[in-house]
């Protein structure tokens, strides 16, 4: 049986992803600060508990409330009651917070899980090395065991590096992230403007892009490049 994809909310951000996100996997957002990583997740719950599912979004980020009431408009407060937000305090505390999602997750109703962002309180933690990369690896499998047993789409969003020997800036978590994400997006701010291009699918061609701005409701689509 093929499970019908959730939309983000955005028809050029479903267009890129083939119709919206997907079930059973994590499709991961990259790209520096302020590149519009969060305002895409919010959009993505918005649309979510819209459809009368509810949200578990994981917040390591500092979720923007005023942010959340501006893409949910006039529906926010309503909306807001299917939200559960965990904000964890260190890379630890979000390991135990994931492994409590659980228990919201088997009550059913949830349509999307959201982790914004993965990898914000690892990179406090990188100094331990390899058990640091594992615990990372160990949460996202979890994650992902999730999205299968609970057949949810899971968006999660990454930070950068800069990678000196190739001098351009990479995803976080090293090639266990890059391959557990089924879907990845990077975004670019180019000239003052946003670009999100599709990196990775299992489905289709690498390449395709759109370009928006961040206004006070959402963003705005500039253009599309669909490959």
């Amino acid at each position: 049986m093929t499970l019908a994809k959730l939309s983000t909310g955005e028809p050029a951000f479903d267009d890129l992803l083939g119709g919206g996100l997907e079930p059973r996997v994590i499709t991961q957002l990259y790209g520096g600060p302020a590149s519009g990583k969060s305002v895409l997740c919010a959009i993505a719950s918005v649309s979510c508990l819209k459809s009368g599912k509810g949200v578990i979004f994981i917040d390591t980020e500092g979720f923007s409330i005023e942010r959340f009431r501006q893409v949910a408009g006039k529906d926010a407060e309503r909306l807001a009651e299917n939200l559960f937000l965990y904000e964890p305090h260190d890379f630890d505390h979000q390991g135990i917070m994931i492994a409590g999602i659980d228990r919201v997750l088997s009550r059913g109703g949830t349509g999307l899980v959201v982790m914004d962002s993965a990898t914000g309180l690892y990179r406090t933690t990188r100094e331990r090395g390899l058990e640091a990369m594992q615990n990372l690896s160990r949460q996202m499998v979890q994650l992902l065991g999730y999205a299968k047993k609970y057949d949810v789409p899971v968006l999660i969003t990454n930070q950068v590096y800069v990678d000196v020997q190739k001098n351009v800036f990479v995803g976080l978590g090293g090639t266990a992230l890059a391959h557990i994400s089924k879907a990845i997006v990077r975004i670019d701010i180019v000239n003052r403007h946003r670009k999100a291009t599709l990196e990775k699918h299992r489905s289709l061609a690498s390449g395709r892009s759109f370009e928006f701005d961040i206004v006070e409701t959402g963003i705005s689509i500039r253009n599309r490049d669909t490959g």
